[in-house]
């Protein structure tokens, strides 16, 4: 380490661990000669399921942002960094004479524009995402192309939805027409594949040790975070102990969860599917996952990510704010205003959520800047109304300011019916990938940056 040239894709090793680096002045002077160095742009899809109650979501009126709506108002105190976007559609993810399957075109749809052959067999397809697209053409420039993740288990098998494969309904990530690529779910999985190690062998050998000792993955590292804190100016230190410390606080939380299953009898398999199912312990492994996405960034492992809070046409139950009903069955309203209540929580809480992991983005400073400023992060999902299956007028917001060409504050409105594919393409466009098509798409949004 002491005489390594640093760059951003420089590791501190030891035993089997090779953990990356957060953003560093010292490493930004390394490649550019100036002390304050150019961050990279992140993208990230942030994908909640069954539609809105719309009327809580969308403001009042265009232009400037006044008082958010009651599903945004988690958002108020970042209110210049997002845009609410409406009147983008996803068309293909309508029937065109294919009958029933909404929420699985929906999902399927959504970053690809594409529409998804009917079948629950091997042959399916659908389109490339623009996730995907991002990393193929922009992914070698990290150790992960992409992360995919999410907090509902699913198979990529069998039939979920009216005769569509559950590979539409469990993934939104599409590396070709015909290859999903399937999200994890697990936390510790997560962790150890971002930090755990480069070699398969070692990583679980070091994983073991590191059960078996009670150990953090930063003990087996520090010999050699201690040389490169010698060759490091104050400032640095200082972000090399955040991001120590973020890592650490990821450990503990993992620790205590999987202890508390254990207390109670739950392991193995049956804690991995309580985890993955969020029940009792949801919030935390929306956080969980959301913070070790921004760790990811932060530590420039991956600039492109994916992130299902649920998969489509799920009924979990969101007893944690008094929702004993299934969320799939509470969309289904009817106009029956106790469900229309229940939805209206169910989506405030989503939000609730983004606001912790956007707060978390705008706490990482880059230099001047912070890791928020140089992302652009969509959320939203692939029906409006689930009562009526529509995929018009979507929900969707994007946030981060984009390397700084991204202004927040707006609520943009689009005629009803542009692609949603338009605003994806547009946003390859800024993160280095232009001059491309994808699905459905029909030229640039205007009015964004």
């Amino acid at each position: 380490m002491k005489n390594a040239n640093m760059t951003r894709r420089t590791l501190l090793r030891g035993a089997g661990v090779a953990l990356a680096l957060p953003y560093l002045e010292a490493i930004a002077f390394a490649q550019t000669g100036k002390s304050e160095g150019e961050a990279p742009l992140r993208m990230a899809f942030l994908f909640v399921p069954n539609g809105i109650n719309m009327a809580h979501w969308t403001p009042a009126t265009e232009g400037a942002l006044g008082a958010l709506p009651h599903a945004l108002e988690p958002l108020a105190g970042l209110k210049d960094h997002f845009n609410v976007l409406t009147g983008l559609t996803q068309n293909w993810a309508f029937a065109h004479g294919d009958g029933g399957g909404d929420h699985a075109r929906s999902a399927a749809a959504w970053l690809t524009g594409c529409k998804p052959v009917k079948t629950s067999g091997a042959n399916i397809k659908v389109g490339l995402s623009a996730d995907q697209l991002a990393a193929a053409k922009r992914g070698s420039l990290t150790r992960f192309p992409s992360l995919e993740i999410g907090c509902e288990r699913g198979g990529l098998a069998g039939d979920c939805d009216s005769g569509y494969s559950c590979a539409y309904s469990n993934t939104i990530s599409w590396r070709t027409e015909n290859s999903p690529v399937s999200k994890e779910t697990d936390p510790r999985l997560v962790f150890e594949r971002l930090f755990g190690g480069e070699d398969v062998n070692e990583s679980a050998e070091a994983r073991e040790q590191r059960k078996l000792n009670n150990k953090s993955i930063l003990d087996f590292v520090l010999e050699d975070a201690k040389s490169l804190q010698g060759r490091l100016g104050a400032h640095d230190r200082h972000k090399m102990d955040e991001y120590f410390t973020g890592i650490r606080e990821i450990e503990r939380r993992m620790s205590f969860l999987e202890k508390a299953g254990k207390e109670t009898g739950v392991s193995g398999e049956a804690l991995k599917a309580r985890m993955s199912g969020g029940m009792p312990d949801y919030p935390d492994h929306v956080r969980l996952l959301g913070d070790m996405m921004v760790l990811a960034f932060q530590a420039d492992i991956t600039r492109i990510s994916t992130f299902m809070f649920a998969n489509e046409g799920s009924n979990r139950a969101y007893k944690q704010i008094g929702i004993n009903d299934g969320h799939h069955e509470t969309s289904h309203h009817g106009r029956n205003p106790e469900k229309l209540e229940s939805l209206k929580k169910i989506n405030r809480f989503h939000v609730e959520q983004l606001a912790y992991i956007l707060q978390k983005m705008q706490s990482v400073k880059e230099g001047k800047s912070t890791l928020l400023d140089n992302t652009m992060l969509v959320y939203g999902g692939g029906i409006s109304d689930g009562d009526r299956h529509n995929h018009d007028d979507l929900p969707l917001l994007i946030a981060g300011g984009a390397g700084g060409t991204l202004k927040g504050g707006q609520h943009i409105k689009y005629k009803n019916g542009t692609p949603m594919t338009n605003l994806l393409i547009t946003m390859l466009d800024r993160f280095g990938v232009p001059g491309e098509t994808l699905g459905d798409s029909t030229g640039k949004v205007q009015q964004l940056f």
